[in-house]
């Protein structure tokens, strides 16, 4: 797996919802990336320590940049919202293992996201030969990247509020549809992937879900990001995994969340 620390130059950034930032960077990293990947991206200011990870949103089409769509949470991310075009920015990738897209073809399946969990449902969307639905949760009617996923699958919304689509979450739009599936790609809060565990334990199909962690080094070093699991984990002989290099993707019925 190529995984290397480079110099990225922002091509583009605009604030796509409030607090939510969609920016291109040009980088090298593009050529191997794979769907449900991750960078870390380092602030300039050296009182932030820690390096931000930060989903694979979508691959260009020349395989020369990322797109990376990402929430203010902090001081690490309200910094990279003031980049501009041209400016440079050390990132650390690809990392993570990605999802399978092998296990789709020619399934019908659910790609579900939820908050900042649905922007690595874009590039997954352009590269799985499935019979897709898509199904995303938002708190409102900032519908975010809504456009970009309809170009590839039937969209379903879930809404907090009720004001598009079905009001509640992902699990209450398939419910409301009538939606049916061979195989389940999610990446959203812990909550969303609880109850898509138990759904697809119930209707005995498999689920990959990508768990949203806070990660300090971002390449399994620091244990910091972990997650228990059935199997017993190589690194720390104990039944836990590292969501940064043995994850983000897992089998939802091999870990305990």
């Amino acid at each position: 797996m190529m995984k290397e620390k480079v110099t990225a130059v922002v091509i583009s950034q605009v604030e796509i919802a409030p607090s939510i930032f969609d920016m291109w960077i040009e980088t090298s990293l593009a050529k191997e990336a794979k769907p449900g990947q991750f960078i870390c991206v380092y602030p300039k200011n050296q009182s932030t320590l820690l390096p931000r990870p930060i989903s694979i949103c979508e691959v260009s089409e020349k395989k020369d940049a990322l797109r990376i769509v990402y929430r203010i949470a902090g001081q690490g991310t309200a910094e990279f919202s003031k980049y501009k075009q041209g400016d440079s920015v050390v990132v650390l990738g690809t990392l993570g293992n990605g999802f399978p897209v092998e296990e789709a073809k020619g399934k019908k399946v659910f790609l579900m996201g939820g908050g900042i969990g649905i922007p690595p449902m874009l590039q997954l969307s352009k590269e799985i030969d499935a019979d897709t639905q898509i199904i995303v949760g938002y708190r409102d009617n900032k519908l975010f990247l809504k456009e970009d996923l309809e170009k590839y699958g039937k969209v379903y919304i879930a809404t907090e509020d009720g004001s598009v689509g079905t009001k509640g979450n992902v699990m209450d739009a398939i419910a409301a549809n009538a939606l049916s599936a061979d195989a389940i790609f999610a990446c959203g809060p812990m909550p969303m992937l609880r109850a898509i565990k138990r759904f697809a334990a119930e209707h005995k199909i498999p689920a990959y879900i990508s768990l949203e962690e806070h990660m300090a080094c971002g390449v399994g070093a620091c244990l910091g990001c972990v997650v228990k699991t059935k199997e017993v984990d190589h690194h720390s002989h104990v039944h836990n995994a590292r969501i940064c290099t043995d994850g983000p993707v897992f089998e939802a019925e091999e870990v305990e969340i």
